[in-house]
């Protein structure tokens, strides 16, 4: 499962992370979101101990949302060493989401 990012832990959890981060911005009631709900849990599986992968919900962390200019949903950030390198806006596939990671993320 994705971890749970939120106003409180999202500096210590995300933007210190020694790892690359992948963050899911979502809302219950967006449908695309829900689509690729099941994609992002995978990823965060795969992953494990690599990648760090997360969700962020707009509706109960506005904070983190706004510090980053979410405008639509669903929005997944690339973070590495707290920079965004990655954005994408809308659904996509989960190939898209795994060559993004792929291409920032360095073996330890």
């Amino acid at each position: 499962m994705a971890f749970e990012f939120t106003n409180d832990n999202f500096q210590a959890e995300a933007l210190d992370s020694d790892k690359l981060v992948l963050v899911d911005f979502w809302a219950e009631w967006c449908g695309p979101c829900k689509a690729i709900g099941p994609v992002i849990d995978e990823l965060a599986t795969e992953y494990e101990g690599n990648v760090v992968v997360g969700k962020v919900n707009v509706d109960t962390n506005a904070e983190v949302s706004a510090q980053f200019r979410v405008r639509s949903i669903p929005t997944v950030l690339l973070l590495k060493n707290g920079e965004v390198v990655e954005k994408f806006v809308g659904a996509r596939s989960k190939a898209d989401y795994v060559a993004a990671i792929e291409k920032h993320h360095v073996a330890s």
